[in-house]
């Protein structure tokens, strides 16, 4: 019986995993390590790498170029809404 439930769960999820990736609305970070975060972003700024949310209330993250910037316009939101995709993260490249 568990067979007959879980083979047709891991073949869907292999079907949306391949309908995902770059330029579909996707947004893949780091994932795991003591920091780890989930929240919902927008894809305003692109591509990032990892992030945090700071002490300051606000979500840092790193572009591809290893900068750090502070999100000011609000596309990083711990809640979900229209057109914000979940993302989660190490936050664990703090270097700045």
């Amino acid at each position: 019986m568990l067979k007959k439930l879980v083979l047709p769960a891991l073949a869907a999820a292999a079907c949306v995993a391949a309908c995902a990736g770059p330029g579909r609305g996707r947004v893949d970070v780091a994932v795991g390590g003591p920091d780890y975060y989930d929240g919902y972003y927008d894809g305003y700024y692109g591509p990032f790498v990892d992030g945090y949310w700071g002490g300051d209330g606000g979500f840092w993250y790193m572009d591809r170029d290893r900068g750090w910037h502070r999100d000011e316009g609000g596309h990083f939101r711990h809640d979900g809404g229209a057109g914000f995709n979940h993302v989660h993260g190490s936050g664990m490249h703090r270097d700045h």
